[in-house]
């Protein structure tokens, strides 16, 4: 593994006739052009008109396929990588040995060793949280949820100690994909964790079932107890951590300085959804979508709308393919303060959000040419995204305004 530093720029500034001009991004096609959004704005937002200039740096190469990465206090980058091995990024760039005690990953297509989290409390606890695709003894598997005590060595490695699961989705499947697998912690230190439908038919209508874990935002404590504020606590039929559902598969979640947690999971053809899951409401899937089928056929009865369903604070159409997210809230950048920024692995770009009154009010696309599989503010205040070519390395990019110190 290595590293080296290179400068791109891209994107230009708009001129003002641009500026004036104020139209959504170039998005193609809708695939479910049959289906209108339910208010203005909800799609297909126009692009701010103050877009800047960003340059891009190689800080980290030649990685492992990473799934996600955390800032430790000293600047330091913790990484997961998908096959199932940790790792530490140092700041020259290079990968330290694997950590140890890491679980057993199942790593077939869509699953392996996913999102991770620090303790909001890491400076005093070294406590680290994991969400993976576990193997289970009845030969299925399914989205897990382990915390652990980092202990880092002065070769750059260390171990995972005192590994405990805390969160196991059920019922478990014999499947390969949509695992989800996001994790975000409110500031009242209750840890949400978004997870996947796991795709197939019928097993993702499931999402609809509160007895099950599929398709779901999860809300627990930190050691893994069950809220007793959860919307759902002392419903016989019900899992006491379910938040809320009626989700497809979430692979993007952060929590907003608005103090709720904002998500953007995946739809099949069409039909990526931002959503602010709120407690005990149900949000759709798979009765109601933006999306089609993969083959082309309608989900179901080929609706968006339905009484007691949420509504998506914004959807594509064609797809970005979600995967990470951050809230800027930096000062290398001020243009985007306040915006989501969402990683396309579709796209190959970073997607921005510019928020007024928890809507959309415009949307940008910085293209990348990489997929991008998760975002993070530095405490620098630049940005940092995790790219990959499908089923290679990945490399870690810095994010600036070109000019900016």
């Amino acid at each position: 593994m290595r590293a080296f530093a290179a400068i791109l720029i891209l994107g230009t500034a708009l001129t003002p006739l641009a500026a004036a001009a104020q139209s959504p991004v170039e998005q193609g096609p809708k695939n479910a052009a049959f289906l209108e959004p339910a208010f203005p704005g909800q799609t297909r937002a126009t692009q701010s008109t103050d877009r800047p200039q960003i340059e891009a740096e190689v800080v980290a190469d030649d990685l492992p396929q990473l799934w996600a990465m955390e800032f430790l206090p000293d600047g330091r980058m913790l990484v997961n990588a998908k096959a199932g091995a940790m790792h530490v990024v140092g700041t020259d760039g290079r990968a330290g040995p694997a950590i140890s005690g890491v679980p057993q990953v199942d790593a077939r297509r869509q699953g392996g060793l996913l999102d991770l989290a620090l303790s909001p409390d890491f400076a005093a606890d070294s406590t680290v949280f994991i969400v993976y695709a576990e193997p289970r003894a009845d030969g299925g598997n399914g989205t897990s949820v382990a915390r652990a005590r980092l202990v880092l060595d002065d070769a750059g490695g260390g171990a995972l100690e005192n590994v405990e699961v805390i969160l196991r989705q059920t019922p478990s499947y014999r499947g390969t994909m949509h695992y989800g697998a996001r994790l975000a912690f409110a500031p009242d230190g209750k840890l949400f964790v978004g997870v996947g439908e796991r795709s197939d038919r019928p097993v993702r209508d499931q999402s609809q079932d509160l007895d099950s874990g599929l398709g779901k935002v999860f809300r627990i404590n930190p050691d893994g107890s069950v809220p007793a504020d959860n919307p759902f606590v002392g419903h016989a039929s019900a899992q006491p951590e379910i938040w809320s559902y009626g989700h497809r598969n979430i692979q993007s979640a952060v929590m907003g300085a608005d103090g709720n947690l904002w998500t953007v999971e995946h739809g099949p053809r069409g039909g990526d959804e931002l959503n602010k899951p709120e407690a005990g409401l149900n949000y759709g899937w798979p009765v109601i979508t933006y999306g089609i089928n993969y083959g082309g056929s309608r989900v179901g009865g080929g609706i968006s709308q339905m009484e007691g369903m949420e509504q998506p604070v914004y959807y594509w159409d064609p797809v970005i393919a979600p995967s990470g997210m951050a809230q800027y809230d930096g000062d290398l950048i001020p243009e985007w303060n306040g915006a989501f920024l969402i990683g396309g692995l579709v796209t190959g770009g970073v997607v921005i959000l510019h928020m007024e009154d928890g809507l959309v009010a415009h949307e940008d696309r910085l293209s990348l040419g990489r997929r991008v599989r998760d975002v993070k503010v530095g405490p620098d205040g630049a940005v940092y995204v995790v790219t990959e070519q499908r089923g290679g390395p990945s490399t870690i990019l810095r994010l600036t305004k070109a000019g900016a110190a």
